[in-house]
Order: structure tokens, then C-alpha cells, then sequence
């Protein structure tokens, strides 16, 4: 997987909708089992990940109809589908847009204060304490799972806008921007997808594949939790690296197993290569952070 620097750079394109059936528990599931590596590959720099939401507009000519007005904001600009597939019961698609829209801010207002892994926990929050299931998908809820986090509620409403208002909203004008491909990468039109250094990534049912394309070793039911060969959470007892997550292979092994996203040094011999950095990085105490 190629990837234009050191650093991995990463979208998943996902929905704040749970009604959705297959495709809203799968996007569920991978939160919950990739959250704890995210934000491990955040906090020490190795990484930097982008959420975003798939949003559609409504033609200017059937923007006065029940369908637009109901599944739209600021004027039919933008949509999502009504999770029901009934405009006579249930959540309505604009409530799913504003809430996508308030996922989006609340990443932007967590990379702001320093904490871009706090979205992370808000997604994972969201689900459990806001489902559509339940009846509790509401801006009350959101704004408690937003103070939970310790989180500014006025920068975050500040950068959602007015959804009311005859106007493009700039953060969903940017996500119907970056919708279109662009040279080798496709056009997102599924969801969920993964985009890893700008290379759509389809299999994202389980995250055991992604902590392997990733550089990650372990399968999920042990100790330690290696990456490049490097203990990142837990510490060395002889050959293995003890913690609170999966157990490492051997050091050479996990060398192997990060090859896929291991760098190598430009024209100028400036880059270095992604794994001998990380293990720089741990010597340093960098990824202590």
C-alpha cells in the first residue's frame, strides 16, 4: 500500500444512521474493533485519520417536494436516504444529515483542541447511547455524548451552522467534494469504505485484516500489542509483549508483518522507512505520549 510520507493517512467513510441493516452493524463493528489501534497509531504520530459522511443534494426543480424536504437541509444542498424508506414514520434522512454533519465538527473541534482520537469515543458513544433502535438518535443525546468528552458544544454548533438556512454549509460542500475520484482513486459511493494513502481498501468486515495492512501483529484474544515490531502497548517479557491487547509474534516476524506499509527514502534520502521509525520513535519515548 503506497503512502505519500512517513505518517499513514486514512478516511472511513461511514453514517451516524443504525437502521440500515447489515451495512450499519458492519460499520458499527468496525469502530468498536478498530477504535483502541486508531487511536493508539493517533496518539503517537504514526498515523492521521479523517471521518466522512456520504451526502447527495436534491435537484433545484424538486426541492419543494415531501421527499427533498424531508430527507434535506439548507434547501435540498444536503441529503440522505430516510432510514425507514417511510416518509410517514421514524427518523427522517435530514435528521441523519444533520447528524453526520455534527460527527464531522466534532472531529474537526477535537483535531483543534489536540485530540483528533476523540472522535473515536464519540462514534463509539453515539451507538451505544443514541441508536435509532432505541429511540434516543436526538441532538440532546449528541450534545451529552459532546460533553462527555470534554468538548466544546459552542465550537462544534458554531461550525455546524444553520441547516435551516438557504445557504451552502462549507464542511458538507468539502465531503460532496472529496466524494469524487480523483487520478487513481474511484469515487466513494458505497459505504462503508476505507481509504488508506488515497487507495480504496473493500474487506473491512473485521478489523484482525487491517491491524495486518496496517502493521499491527496479534489476533485480538491475548496480551500485548506489537507494530513494527515494536511493543506498543504492554511491555517485553522475554520474547513476547505483555499488555492489555492481542499477543505479539516474534520481533522478526512483526517486521515481516508490517511490510506492506513500510516506507522507503525519496530521491533526497530524507525519508525514512515508516517501521525504522517507529522503533526510533519508542527508543526516543515518542510513542509514549
Amino acid at each position: 500500500m503506497p503512502h505519500p510520507d512517513e505518517r499513514v493517512e486514512y478516511e472511513l467513510w461511514t453514517n451516524s444512521n443504525d437502521e440500515c441493516g447489515p451495512l450499519c452493524d458492519e460499520q458499527a463493528a468496525f469502530v468498536r474493533s478498530f477504535r483502541g489501534h486508531a487511536q493508539i497509531l493517533e496518539r503517537g504520530g504514526y498515523a492521521r485519520f479523517t471521518p466522512h459522511y456520504i451526502t447527495w443534494y436534491c435537484p433545484e426543480a424538486f426541492r419543494l417536494t415531501r421527499q427533498c424536504q424531508s430527507q434535506c437541509i439548507n434547501h435540498g444542498r444536503y441529503c440522505a436516504p430516510d432510514p425507514e424508506e417511510d416518509f410517514g414514520e421514524g427518523y427522517e434522512g435530514k435528521q441523519v444529515v444533520v447528524e453526520n454533519l455534527r460527527q464531522l465538527c466534532v472531529h474537526r473541534v477535537a483535531n483543534e483542541s489536540g485530540r483528533p482520537w476523540a472522535w473515536w469515543d464519540f462514534a463509539m458513544d453515539y451507538k451505544l447511547r443514541c441508536s435509532m433502535k432505541e429511540k434516543k438518535y436526538s441532538k440532546a443525546c449528541a450534545e451529552e455524548v459532546v460533553a462527555s468528552l470534554g468538548l466544546s458544544l459552542e465550537k462544534v454548533l458554531a461550525c455546524m451552522g444553520d441547516p435551516d438556512a438557504d445557504a451552502d454549509n462549507a464542511v458538507l460542500s468539502k465531503e460532496q467534494e472529496d466524494q469524487i475520484g480523483r487520478g487513481s482513486r474511484g469515487d466513494v459511493t458505497i459505504l462503508p469504505t476505507l481509504v488508506i494513502n488515497d487507495v480504496q481498501y473493500r474487506g473491512m468486515a473485521g478489523s484482525p485484516s487491517l491491524r495486518r495492512l496496517f502493521g499491527f501483529s496479534g489476533d485480538g484474544r491475548g496480551e500485548g500489542l506489537t507494530w513494527c515490531g515494536v511493543c506498543v502497548q504492554g511491555s517485553w517479557r522475554g520474547r513476547r509483549c505483555s499488555g492489555p491487547y492481542a499477543p505479539a509474534s516474534r520481533r522478526g516476524r512483526s517486521r515481516k508483518s508490517a511490510s506492506a506499509m513500510t516506507g522507503t527514502a525519496g530521491a533526497g534520502g530524507t525519508r525514512r522507512p515508516m517501521c525504522e521509525r517507529v522503533r526510533s520513535d519508542q527508543e526516543n519515548g515518542v510513542s509514549e505520549r
